[in-house]
């Protein structure tokens, strides 16, 4: 048995095939309906939120992977958020991306997309090029604060964020718009991948000459649907694999070896593509209709691919016997490393907290070995929340 672990110690312990205390205990999150629908059933008042999993992370007894001072390697300034019409159950709203989208107000989904300021080239560089500026001071954190947490020992591994080639202008033009620009308007798409991978490798090599430290970065690009990717390979490897790599390769010259990107669908087809373009891990491997499997993962691609998640939340809502085999089905692939098995997406509203709750007890005496833990239910809010 190893000694105890800190989270973020276990965390890359685990995605480098090392011995570890035990598994990391984690989750993608939950709906916000999910947690308002469990106040209902027993989860105590205090423990809020759905996307913002503070609260729920110290309830649950997650454990806390990665962490650091923050880089905003998107639009900046943002656009203005503001609700444009209010339509009983739904809202016409502008998002910080400039998207006007309607959206509900309870049960959300993903929202219907209304509008677009990114169209063509004009408005690519009225509304949107100037605000992918490098030199932006609000991109960047205090460099003193900053750099007290990089030399100060922590409980996390060190993370960057390393933004998004093709999921941001995929939401910012639309699916359909962006589809055809590919073939209509190829040099802007080539112009707009680049200006995205320009930013992200200066601002990335401005806080590495201010002494970042970095041993995980993320990305995030959700551009697969249930049939396979909206971009096809072959115009993926020509333009998005090259500036990929442009990332990449400067983040493993500063020690950053584990390289993971959230990317919802049939993701089949490019995870080949980004391993050659030095993405090595999958995340959360969305299970759906398409039936994704992270043990076939790794029979096909060995310990070359790291993965996150893989654990079909649908699942989560049959009840105990198909929970707890779908946990020692996955088991001997948690005991060999390189992967971290959590729901493939947010908690749903359909599953009960009682589920919920069986399913953390049976995960953690199967693949955590419960080493060290606080019993579930019996935690208290942050002191300093």
């Amino acid at each position: 048995m190893t000694m105890r672990m800190t989270d973020g110690e276990r965390f890359l312990a685990t995605m480098h095939y090392r011995p570890r205390d035990r598994c990391p205990m984690c989750d993608f999150g939950f709906w916000p309906e999910t947690i308002e629908l469990w106040h209902a059933q027993g989860l105590p008042a205090w423990v809020q939120g759905g996307h913002d999993t503070t609260y729920t992370n110290q309830f649950f007894g997650m454990d806390v992977c990665t962490g650091g001072p923050g880089l905003n390697v998107g639009l900046c300034p943002a656009f203005e958020t503001k609700v444009l019409e209010d339509r009983g159950d739904h809202e016409l709203v502008q998002q910080a991306d400039g998207v006007i989208v309607l959206r509900k107000k309870f049960m959300s989904s993903i929202p219907e997309h209304h509008g677009h300021l990114l169209v063509d080239r004009e408005s690519w560089n009225k509304h949107y090029k100037w605000r992918l500026n490098p030199d932006t001071p609000e991109r960047y954190p205090n460099w003193d604060e900053a750099r007290q947490i990089w030399n100060t020992p922590q409980p996390y591994a060190y993370f960057i964020w390393a933004g998004s080639l093709y999921g941001c202008l995929r939401d910012w033009m639309g699916v359909e718009n962006i589809s055809y620009l590919v073939y209509d308007d190829p040099a802007l798409f080539e112009e707009m991948v680049t200006t995205l991978a320009d930013l992200i490798v200066e601002v990335h090599r401005r806080a590495f000459a201010q002494g970042a430290k970095a041993q995980v970065a993320g990305m995030w690009e959700d551009m697969c649907y249930n049939a396979g990717p909206l971009l096809s390979p072959p115009l993926f490897k020509k333009y998005l694999v090259p500036q990929y790599q442009r990332i990449t390769e400067q983040l493993r010259r500063h020690g950053c070896d584990v390289i993971w990107v959230d990317c919802d669908g049939k993701i089949d087809e490019l995870i080949p593509l980004w391993l050659e373009a030095g993405v090595n891990c999958m995340f959360p491997i969305e299970i759906g209709t398409w039936g994704a499997d992270p043990i076939k993962y790794r029979k096909q691609y060995g310990k070359e691919l790291l993965m996150q998640g893989g654990f079909d939340k649908h699942i989560l809502a049959k009840g105990p016997h198909e929970i707890e085999a779908e946990i020692y089905r996955l088991a001997p692939l948690v005991e060999e490393g390189g992967y971290i098995p959590f729901p493939d997406h947010r908690v749903p509203p359909d599953v009960s907290l009682a589920n919920y709750m069986f399913y953390l007890e049976t995960a953690r005496r199967v693949w955590g070995k419960g080493v060290n833990l606080k019993p579930l239910g019996q935690l208290e809010p942050s002191s300093s929340r």
